[in-house]
């Protein structure tokens, strides 16, 4: 995954970085994200397993330690860089959205 493709992020891939700013284990990780959107966002375990093998290869993550076969992860400096970028991407959109919605509505007279 090069650098240019994470330019932007999917949901998943926000909220399990997002999660990981605290040493956190796999299944730890899906019942957060669910926990913090109230079910909006579910990740299931192929797609977390997958992101995290992909992450870790970026050195996005890494792997802390090991407690009862569980591999804990944390997000990386790199990581940190790309999560803020993402955020303020994200603020950004909002902000746009709220300027243009929160105008005075054209009407047909």
């Amino acid at each position: 995954m090069a650098r240019e493709q994470l330019k932007t992020l999917t949901e998943q891939m926000y909220y399990i970085l997002l999660v990981l700013i605290k040493p956190q284990h796999g299944y730890g990780i899906m019942q957060d994200i669910e926990r913090m959107t109230e079910g909006r966002v579910k990740v299931g375990a192929g797609t977390l397993y997958s992101l995290l093998s992909r992450f870790e290869e970026e050195k996005i993550i890494r792997q802390v330690c090991e407690e009862n076969r569980k591999k804990i992860y944390l997000i990386s400096e790199k990581g940190l860089e790309i999560l803020e970028l993402e955020h303020q991407r994200l603020k950004k959109l909002v902000f746009d959205g709220e300027a243009l919605l929160n105008e005075e509505r054209y009407t047909d007279d």
